[in-house]
């Protein structure tokens, strides 16, 4: 039975994970034996994540070399480390929740008189049809974070976690976990021949938005597929397919800021709906808009 305790105070700006070296396992060697903090070698080896690091360092839950470790030591690969029983408990109470985003929350800091998602995990706005065997307690939202953002205008699958390994996971600088979105587009053209043989005409106010398919330039779909660049750099390649005449199927390995609404209007499509249905392995599903489930113990991204 677990023992009460206060409830914190809702973050009204929760921070998202960002920037992190990708897992290496936890047999995993470093690339040079030059020394290197302790919390970096710790999250290289996917043991935790640095700032988790430096709590259990803190608190002495960490040893090398069968010695309590100091904050700020420098370790090789050679070195061993050893993580107290505390440290193991305390991460298996982390948890890694998934939201249905709806349109008009943003993913993390709030913006503009917008709530962020995290507003959303309470208790009654778990689905009914979640079977983890967690139990929702409101300690749950110290340190819970987005890994990966959504923006306002898109809805769909959110994940946020107290747990900077699936972060690492995710949103890892060389991280290329796949992830699937379904993109309602209008056809705008950007004054080329549409396969037809008719011009279609740059014209905000009357865009093509049924059977967008048909008159879609394969040579642009291609594009989209591989040879756009934003900000300065060339995109990864993108799996691209029509889902249905006004509905594209996009898979991307990476998420630069509006990355799919950007990606269309280069090639003369404007995005009139965004939903992300998966994350890896993990599934929208059926998983109702406005409400939130636990990551269950057996999936994984």
């Amino acid at each position: 039975m677990n023992t009460p305790v206060p409830p914190p105070k809702p973050p009204s700006a929760p921070v998202p994970f960002r920037r992190a070296a990708p897992p290496a396992g936890a047999a995993g060697t470093a690339s040079s034996s030059d020394p290197i903090r302790l919390n970096k070698r710790m999250a290289d080896l996917n043991m935790c994540s640095r700032r988790e690091a430096d709590e259990w360092i803190a608190k002495g839950w960490v040893k090398v070399n069968g010695a309590i470790a100091e904050m700020g030591v420098k370790v090789t690969p050679s070195d061993r480390i050893q993580i107290d029983k505390a440290a193991s408990g305390h991460q298996a109470n982390q948890v890694t929740i998934l939201i249905n985003k709806p349109m008009g929350y943003v993913s993390a800091q709030a913006e503009d008189g917008h709530e962020p998602a995290v507003t959303l995990f309470t208790a009654q706005n778990r689905w009914a049809e979640d079977n983890a065997r967690f139990f929702f307690h409101p300690n749950q939202l110290r340190g819970l974070a987005p890994a990966g953002r959504l923006d306002i205008d898109s809805i769909g699958l959110l994940v946020m976690t107290q747990d900077g390994r699936v972060a690492r996971q995710l949103i890892g600088e060389d991280s290329v976990m796949e992830k699937e979105y379904l993109v309602r587009v209008a056809y705008h053209g950007l004054g080329q021949p549409a396969p037809t043989g008719q011009l279609i005409r740059m014209d905000d106010d009357d865009p093509i938005t049924t059977n967008v398919q048909a008159v879609f330039p394969p040579a642009m779909l291609a594009k989209l597929r591989h040879g756009l660049s934003l900000d300065g750099q060339q995109l990864k390649p993108a799996k691209v397919t029509w889902q249905n005449p006004e509905q594209l199927r996009i898979v991307l390995t990476e998420g630069k800021k509006r990355q799919i609404r950007r990606m269309c209007e280069l090639v003369g499509l404007k995005v009139v709906g965004l939903k992300r249905v998966r994350i890896g392995n993990v599934m929208l599903g059926n998983l109702p808009v406005g409400q939130w489930r636990y990551l269950a113990p057996h999936e994984g991204f």
